[in-house]
């Protein structure tokens, strides 16, 4: 008989059948992971406001910053990971860890806050895409200055729309395509980042000092609004914030990963790893090759001051050749990032509410857990996604700060996801934790305990005003939107589903070595 892999001897144990086939190896997983990180996805949409606020220095250092804290939260999900390598992830670890008394509740919050990030994170990424393409239709045209094509708000809207439905029908038809297309996607990033971290600094005829980079601290008041330093300085991390997050991905894949107790830690870890290095590079070389920094805000420049990327490339490019094609093509790499990105991230959220439907815990979850019947995926989960998603952008048509607002529902979802885990491992009693071959020891209170912190700190700060003075216009309505949406779960929790949600549902049990009728997992 041949062995067992020990990811699914583990899975057994906790109550489940090895149902999908165990294929990735360690470098697909990793893979994966990163292209859900995306280099570009993150820094691009956010570089400019983030570089507005406080200067370049407080946004070279705040990664670094973030990237140390990051590393707690990795750590403390790789544990918990290596402790339970199943799909559910974040959904399930809440409900194991948290114990039979506060495992559903802890599972519903858990389940609920990551449903929302999902997404929301289709959201921003169908709005960054339609940014850089308004970008390029515009450099294609001619530039702003010589009455090319801005592409006007009714019309962006019409891109995020459509983004968001070709992503719908890809996930609907085609799953041996999505499988194939982020084989393209990791190369791309992988490929498509070398190339532009190395070649924009090189056709930049001329490069900021180091002392402009990493020591210049400068606010801009009369266009933020804002004037106090460390609100300035806290604003100005939100790029980071918002793009280290994503390393759960290998999490969700552990079930068809060979070795998973062992290689999930490793893929979380070392995508934290590879992106903050990466990461730093990319932000290292849009700072550094700036050519006027006072240019890149003013309505009239040749991109008309809407997107700071795009200025910085078109002015290296310009200032070289003489014409705008190199940073057309540069935009092109960045928007197939946003592309890719849109694609996977709807390919999760489409499970998450699946596996949430399945539980039951969702309204009518009988029509969202159908699946397509001849392409097995849960084609109608997909759609409801898609719908969601679209309602998110319609204030595209009046409100300038929709992009932020996305950013900060997906973040907060997302990461707040993150901590109910890591919270119930905090506070858990040690002899019920079945560690895996990656386990902190004694080590895990702080580690979590800084975690869990870190998490509330980067919820609160997304919550935050992005620009003064308040009016219609400038208003981040993220507290307004999760507000709402987070109450009404918890007052349906506190009402009516309290009585029978039970948190994730087993489908093997074995009593000495028999295999017995399937029960819940908490009871």
């Amino acid at each position: 008989m041949e062995q067992m892999d020990s990811g699914e001897k583990r899975l057994n144990e906790l109550g489940y059948k090895q149902e999908l086939r165990r294929e990735m190896t360690l470098f697909k997983t990793l893979a994966i992971s990163f292209s859900t990180m995306t280099l570009f996805t993150g820094i691009t949409p956010l570089y400019g406001s983030s570089l507005q606020y406080a200067g370049p220095a407080s946004l070279v250092w705040g990664w670094i910053i973030v990237s140390f804290f990051t590393w707690f939260v990795g750590l403390a999900m790789a544990e918990i990971c290596s402790s339970f390598p199943t799909t559910g992830s974040l959904y399930f670890w809440a409900a194991h860890l948290a114990g039979p008394k506060w495992g559903p509740f802890a599972s519903w919050c858990c389940a609920w806050l990551e449903t929302i990030g999902l997404i929301a994170g289709i959201g921003t990424q169908a709005y960054a895409g339609s940014q850089t393409l308004q970008s390029i239709i515009l450099l294609c045209t001619g530039t702003n200055k010589d009455g090319g094509y801005f592409a006007p708000k009714w019309l962006f809207l019409c891109m995020y729309i459509g983004l968001t439905l070709i992503w719908a029908v890809l996930n609907t038809f085609a799953l041996e395509v999505i499988a194939f297309i982020d084989i393209i996607s990791i190369w791309w990033q992988v490929i498509g980042g070398i190339v532009i971290v190395i070649m924009l600094p090189l056709v930049a005829l001329t490069r900021q000092s180091a002392s402009y980079v990493f020591t210049e601290f400068q606010l801009a008041p009369e266009s933020t609004g804002i004037s106090s330093k460390a609100y300035a300085a806290i604003l100005a991390l939100l790029v980071s914030q918002y793009s280290l997050y994503g390393y759960d991905a290998a999490a969700h894949l552990t079930e068809e990963t060979k070795g998973a107790d062992k290689n999930g830690p490793i893929s979380i870890l070392s995508s934290i790893g590879i992106i903050s290095v990466f990461g730093w590079a990319y932000i290292l070389a849009l700072t550094f090759s700036i050519q006027d920094p006072s240019y890149l805000y003013d309505p009239s420049n040749e991109t008309a001051g809407a997107f700071v990327p795009a200025q910085i490339l078109y002015d290296a490019f310009h200032g070289r050749y003489h014409n705008s094609t190199g940073a057309i093509i540069f935009l092109f790499i960045i928007w197939g990032s946003f592309f890719f990105g849109g694609l996977s991230i709807t390919t999760s959220a489409a499970r998450v509410v699946y596996a949430l439907s399945r539980d039951k815990g969702i309204p009518f979850s009988s029509i969202w857990r159908q699946l397509n019947p001849k392409h097995k995926v849960p084609s109608n989960a997909v759609w409801l996604c898609a719908t969601i998603c679209i309602l998110l952008g319609l204030p595209i048509l009046k409100v300038n700060v929709v992009f932020t607002a996305i950013t900060s529902i997906c973040t907060i979802g997302w990461v707040g996801g993150y901590a109910v885990p890591i919270f119930a491992r905090l506070v858990m009693d040690e002899k019920n934790f079945k560690p895996g071959p990656f386990y902190l020891g004694k080590a895990r209170r702080p580690i979590c305990l800084i975690a869990f912190l870190w998490i509330c700190y980067t919820c609160s700060v997304f919550l935050l005003p992005t620009y003064y003075p308040i009016s219609w216009n400038t208003f981040n309505y993220a507290p307004v939107a999760l507000g709402v949406g987070l109450g009404l779960i918890l007052l349906w929790w506190i009402l009516d589903a309290r009585k029978w949600f039970k948190g994730p549902v087993r489908n093997i049990d074995v009593q000495n070595g028999k295999p017995v009728r399937p029960k819940l997992l908490l009871s």
